[in-house]
């Protein structure tokens, strides 16, 4: 009796004791540089038995404080890196009830490559491309194992195997065509269903193994760079996946906006940030409505929360060095955290761009976004936001339902912006319709479209395959096709010019013409826009930067139009010879005036 007291006095104890014992399976961010601007940082520590947990600091690294919450899965330190710390190892030392752990966490030198952090503008030309759908480098990471989707069986929906390997395999074909730099749609991991597009971020310290690896995307940001290409990082700080580890454990409760059972939805009233005469509620609602019910809304007035997004933007960028951000549904998060988010980084990154989307087509709404703005009350440090004003027209223009009076008061409109030409232009991208689905694939208007949308103002964005003319339909899983050649079994290879068909070969080289006009004569890409009201259905606008002056003429009619110039003696005269830069034809403004074929659009040096 007296043996089998003491077994099940031993056995409690050692329960016991392993129910308290102490145990850390990973740190976030996993490691840190020397030199940063950014030198406290909070190390987000995931493990078990963390309540109560003291840690001890090393040379080099300064113990703030150990944040005291309820969950035991989690502790939250503050750290702070010596100004005088050397990149190396250093050892954290976690205490609790006598048990002890030394964790090693390691500090970076900093890179000191010149083509990091560099930013993009109206200089710079943007290729979107969805990873999954562009092209399949390496067929061994196709299926991984403990990453499943349930929408693999469902046509469109499924991951068709695109990857990191892929995009650097035909970096010379953006390259090629003119583009300068690339947007690529979100690469962390999304362990989740209808996981292919990569907003639904299941662990944000890792690429989608899918894809690649993060020294993967490092590589192809590398070899971009050396081929004078930049990268654009797809980042989410609005939500994450219902499939998250955090979402069965929130790290605090007030992780995310309402709880697992019960949250607002979604509210679309983006104008309620500029609206002087709105309701704090309404304010709310935006701000803390889930986007979709199988994203979980983060928390971004709770401090744990913030840190942790600004930290882990600042570890993307510094790990794989990528030169700007394209910020998924901006005006979703709190707007007061977004500044504090996009000005610790531009502080860190001076050079860097960073674009919001924010999805709607009124200038009015969309510009009080931007930063600078003296319009609004609060300041937002968002150098970019996304024209869907210009969007718009073009998908009304090409189906007949607007004129270029429209586009002109577009532009009109400039003066709501701090500064229209950091505008991300498009006329589609991964969320709508292609502009020739709204045309009806009549390249005419297509071109048109791209001409207005190389020539004027802004940063202008391309989708991947509207190269190739793509039709498709308004669905996200058919809008988002696969480049033909770019996977197994494909039956030709459009990245090659021998695969393309006559009517991609027109659209392609249309665009890869315009393309590399902006390159030859920067006038089109940064000069001065000077516009005109238009007339019958014509329209023209001059670009110049002192060097070089351009003309852009567009007839919208069915008819031939003859244009007078009488009023711009400004930049043209009877004798200015007038140069084709599509054809290198010269001719001369015969009496100030020059006929234009019917649906026609042209670019002329003026000499």
């Amino acid at each position: 009796m007296k043996l089998l007291c003491k077994f099940i006095l031993f056995s409690i104890l050692t329960i016991s004791l392993n129910a308290q014992s102490l145990n850390i399976s990973r740190i976030e961010p996993p490691n840190w540089w020397v030199g940063m601007k950014t030198s406290t940082i909070q190390l987000m520590v995931y493990g078990e038995n963390l309540n109560d947990v003291e840690v001890i600091p090393n040379d080099g690294i300064e113990v703030l404080k150990v944040h005291k919450i309820e969950n035991p899965s989690y502790a939250f330190v503050d750290i702070k890196i010596d100004n005088d710390a050397k990149p190396g190892d250093y050892t954290l030392t976690f205490r609790k009830n006598g048990h002890q752990i030394e964790y090693s966490y390691k500090l970076n030198a900093r890179s000191d490559d010149p083509l990091r952090y560099q930013g993009f503008d109206n200089s710079d030309a943007i290729y979107l491309l969805m990873p999954d759908r562009f092209a399949n480098g390496d067929v061994e990471n196709d299926s991984i194992d403990g990453y499943y989707d349930s929408m693999q069986h469902i046509e469109f929906q499924k991951r068709y195997g695109g990857d990191l390997q892929g995009v650097i395999n035909n970096l010379n074909y953006i390259k090629e065509l003119g583009f300068t730099t690339i947007w690529l749609n979100p690469v962390f991991e999304n362990n989740t269903f209808r996981s292919y597009h990569g907003y639904n971020g299941t662990d944000f310290y890792k690429v989608d193994p899918r894809l690649g690896t993060i020294e993967k995307y490092t590589e192809l940001i590398e070899k971009a760079h050396k081929m004078g290409l930049k990268i654009i990082f797809d980042h989410v700080a609005n939500h994450f996946s219902n499939d998250h580890e955090w979402f069965n454990n929130l790290p605090v409760k007030e992780w995310i906006n309402g709880t697992p059972e019960k949250f607002p939805a979604a509210n679309h009233n983006k104008m309620a940030f500029t609206d002087p005469h709105t309701d704090s509620s309404t304010i709310n609602h935006v701000i803390k409505g889930w986007f979709v019910d199988y994203m979980a809304d983060f928390n971004q007035r709770n401090p744990f929360v913030a840190n942790y997004i600004i930290q882990n933007t600042i570890w993307w960028i510094e790990t794989t060095g990528f030169n700007g951000i394209r910020e998924d549904t901006y005006p979703y998060c709190d707007q007061d955290f977004m500044a504090r988010w996009a000005k610790t980084i531009l502080d860190e990154y001076p050079s860097f761009n960073i674009v919001g989307e924010v999805w709607t087509g009124e200038p009015a709404f969309l510009s009080g976004y931007q930063k600078n703005n003296p319009l609004t009350q609060n300041e937002t440090h968002l150098p970019s936001v996304t024209d869907f004003a210009l969007r718009d027209f073009f998908v009304h223009a090409v189906q007949g339902q607007e004129g270029f009076y429209k586009l002109f008061n577009i532009f009109a409109k400039d003066f709501l912006y701090s500064n229209p030409d950091m505008l991300l232009t498009f006329a589609d991208n991964h969320d709508v319709g292609r502009i020739l689905y709204y045309a009806k694939g009549n390249l005419d208007l297509a071109k048109m479209v791209y001409t207005i949308l190389f020539t004027s103002r802004g940063i202008p964005s391309v989708l991947y395959a509207s190269e190739l003319g793509v039709v498709s339909n308004e669905d996200h899983g058919q809008l988002r096709v696969t480049m033909p050649g770019g996977f197994p079994n494909d039956k030709r290879n459009a990245f090659e010019e021998s695969g393309r068909t006559d009517y991609e070969k027109e659209i392609f080289n249309y665009l890869r013409t315009l393309l590399h006009l902006r390159k030859d004569f920067p006038a089109l890409a940064t000069g001065k826009m000077t516009h005109f009201p238009p007339k019958n259905e014509t329209y023209f606008y001059f670009k110049s930067n002192g060097d070089q002056t351009l003309l852009v003429v567009l007839n919208g009619n069915p008819e031939e139009k003859t244009i007078s110039f009488e009023e711009q003696s400004t930049f043209v005269n009877e004798n200015s010879e007038l140069i084709d830069l599509f054809t290198n034809e010269k001719s001369t403004l015969n009496g100030l005036e020059l006929t234009i074929p019917p649906i026609t659009w042209k670019v002329y040096l003026i000499q």
